[in-house]
């Protein structure tokens, strides 16, 4: 049976976020699935500086506002 469950890789070793009950010596199968984004590497230098000066030209072209809610580290990480 399938079930899908959040872990931390740590000190070479996946803890589960969230607690799940096997019998000791379960061998089971992992499917990673990062959340992190990594970006393409750019190796030409100008197609990085085409790339760079359009993300600024983006950047402001839609400035955040000054009215906007400031987010708390916590709440910018928090945890489900």
């Amino acid at each position: 049976m399938a079930q899908a469950l959040k872990a931390v890789y740590r000190n070479g070793a996946f803890i589960l976020q969230t607690p799940y009950e096997l019998p000791e010596e379960t061998e089971v199968e992992l499917f990673i699935c990062s959340p992190q984004v990594i970006s393409p590497s750019i190796s030409d230098v100008e197609a990085k500086q085409q790339f760079l000066k359009s993300l600024i030209e983006r950047m402001q072209q839609n400035p955040i506002p000054s009215d906007a809610p400031r987010f708390t580290r916590e709440m910018l990480h928090e945890r489900h």
